[in-house]
């Protein structure tokens, strides 16, 4: 009997197939598609040489564990051990799946805000816990009313996901106080703040949980290299906790991977010291705005975008369709796949909103523009 008997293929997988089957521009899936910095991959060659090939420390190469301390320091004014209070891991999704599985036990609730990632809710039902769905307002601010009401004795997390996909939505002070006023309610909740994207935002910066002293001493921090320098086939990604809460995390981790690709862990650490984390939100917010300009003669309506590399758009004015037939519809007629929003629903809300993704090189962007601009 299936353990995920509810879980079949993503929509990212299906989406990306049909563009590969119709030879369609590929807005959906969020990776990149232009060339890595050549310093880094300057880097990669040289070390390709040297003796970089052998485990690593559990953790993590001891010298990028330092720089991350040295960069939560510098972005968030936080003081991290890196020694004990920092775990590199194979990619975000390995370690939000590493934090639930070390932390949730049988019948306990984690709490979960829709839309969100697909990598949330199964590890949550691999440990025979129950993963409590709680829709956003459809402007896709936390509905706090319905978010307190979710809690119960049974609570033993909550997952946000700040900036947020798939909507570039960006939490606010005020946000941050009414979840603070709830963990004095519930104490034994533990927080796991998925941050992929901390590093690109726009016209403002996002609100870290690093930053939010109530709340980190009780929180589990997910990064990610992969997003932040283009490297995602990297699975590169590291988490910042407490000790007390990292001690569980390792556990479980000695024996989901033990060790992280030692080249590429090597690789970061050096490039860290030629490259500011800070540039990214510029490089971004031009390619959004370009994106955004492209479309401003489309008749679909953009919603805002305040970080990630993702644009939402609403259809709403140009067909009743589901966004999966919508979004299908594009590939098939237009040659241009996304993502339809109602997937990262548990109950498969449909607000006809679909999501592109603008971290494409400029030529893609236009061609892909150009089409939309048809529909």
């Amino acid at each position: 009997m299936s353990k995920l008997p509810n879980t079949s293929t993503s929509i990212f997988t299906i989406m990306s197939k049909m563009a590969t089957e119709y030879n369609a521009i590929n807005l959906s899936q969020g990776f990149p598609n232009f060339p890595v910095d050549q310093r880094l991959t300057k880097i990669i060659a040289s070390l390709a040489k040297k003796n970089v090939h052998q485990y690593l420390p559990m953790s993590g190469y001891p010298p990028l564990l330092q720089k991350i301390g040295s960069l939560v320091l510098k972005s968030y004014q936080r003081t991290v051990q890196p020694e004990n209070e920092i775990l590199i891991t194979a990619g975000a999704t390995q370690a939000i799946f590493t934090t639930i599985m070390a932390m949730v036990k049988t019948n306990n609730e984690v709490i979960i805000l829709d839309p969100s990632y697909d990598c949330y809710e199964a590890p949550i039902l691999l440990c025979n816990a129950i993963a409590v769905r709680v829709d956003l307002n459809d402007d896709y601010t936390p509905n706090w009313n319905r978010i307190e009401k979710a809690f119960s004795s049974k609570t033993k997390m909550i997952i946000i996901n700040n900036p947020h996909n798939p909507t570039g939505k960006i939490w606010t002070n005020t946000d941050f106080e009414s979840l603070e006023k709830l963990f004095e309610k519930y104490l034994d909740v533990i927080l796991l703040s998925d941050e992929v994207y901390e590093f690109i935002t726009f016209e403002q910066h996002h609100i870290a949980v690093h930053t939010r002293k109530k709340l980190r001493h009780r929180s589990v921090v997910a990064s990610s290299f992969g997003k932040s320098f283009h490297i995602t086939g990297w699975k590169v990604g590291y988490l910042v906790a407490p000790e007390y809460l990292m001690l569980e995390i390792k556990k479980v981790h000695q024996f989901l991977v033990f060790s992280v690709n030692s080249i590429c862990q090597v690789a970061i650490s050096e490039y860290l010291d030629l490259v500011s984390v800070n540039q990214l939100g510029a490089f971004y917010q031009e390619k959004r705005d370009y994106f955004r300009k492209l479309l401003e003669n489309s008749r679909f309506k953009l919603l805002p975008c305040e970080g990630t590399y993702f644009q939402v758009a609403s259809y709403a004015s140009i067909s009743d369709e589901n966004d999966v037939d919508f979004c299908k519809r594009l590939v098939l007629e237009y040659g241009v796949a996304a993502i339809p929003i109602s997937s990262f629903y548990a109950n498969g809300k449909d607000i006809k909103c679909i999501r592109f993704c603008f971290a494409k090189d400029n030529k893609t962007l236009e061609e892909a523009a150009k089409r939309l601009c048809m529909v």
